[in-house]
């Protein structure tokens, strides 16, 4: 799944659990499922970051800062 349908479904979760008549035991599977895409969407934002590279005024790789 990619970064961007993981954000999609983070927004579907949070609408679900704004409803008012969602009971708690679907409102605690949602949090859990949701709590999992964001730490999914944290690790792949963070190994990207990782990944990102300038070339410098001497044509070098450096991290992007």
């Amino acid at each position: 799944m990619l970064l961007e349908e993981k954000f999609v479904k983070l927004e579907e979760a949070v609408k679900k659990l704004e409803e008012e008549d969602i009971s708690l035991e679907e409102s605690f599977q949602i949090y859990k499922e949701g709590m999992e895409l964001l730490k999914q969407c944290n690790e792949e934002i963070d190994r990207v970051e990782k990944q990102v590279l300038a070339v410098g005024e001497d044509g070098t790789l450096e991290p992007f800062a």
